[in-house]
């Protein structure tokens, strides 16, 4: 297990700005750092972990992307352990959620904004 240290939920209002220490397993921390390497270079994308709603249980971190393009802002929420996978492609970073018998879901990241494929059949070589 990893420590992230995380930003607490809207509320209650009295920990608003103290940063909540939460405990996730190491592969979770290291797709953490990916999304957090590959956004820190891409002015337009920003990342940010929050406390979710289940205080005090491990894994318990929620992921926002907000991708911000002229008049077009896109935001992807989601649960740190609902990601099944990351990839940078240097160009790209592909999220991969809910895999299940080799069908999952993906978002796009690239400096144009967000790709969401809800359907998407993973095809191993």
């Amino acid at each position: 297990m990893v420590t992230l240290e995380v930003q607490p939920r809207q509320t209650p209002g009295e920990r608003a700005d103290t940063p909540v220490a939460v405990e996730v397993e190491e592969e979770l921390g290291a797709r953490a750092d990916l999304i957090e390497d590959w956004i820190a270079p891409r002015q337009s994308w920003e990342w940010t972990l929050r406390e979710g709603h289940d205080f005090g249980r491990a894994n318990n971190v929620e992921g926002r992307l907000l991708f911000v393009g002229g008049e077009q802002t896109s935001t992807l929420t989601f649960r740190l352990d609902q990601l099944d996978g990351a990839e940078d492609t240097g160009d790209e970073l592909v999220l991969r959620f809910e895999e299940e018998d080799g069908i999952a879901k993906l978002a796009r990241l690239s400096a144009n904004g967000l790709d969401l494929e809800l359907f998407h059949i993973l095809t191993y070589t």
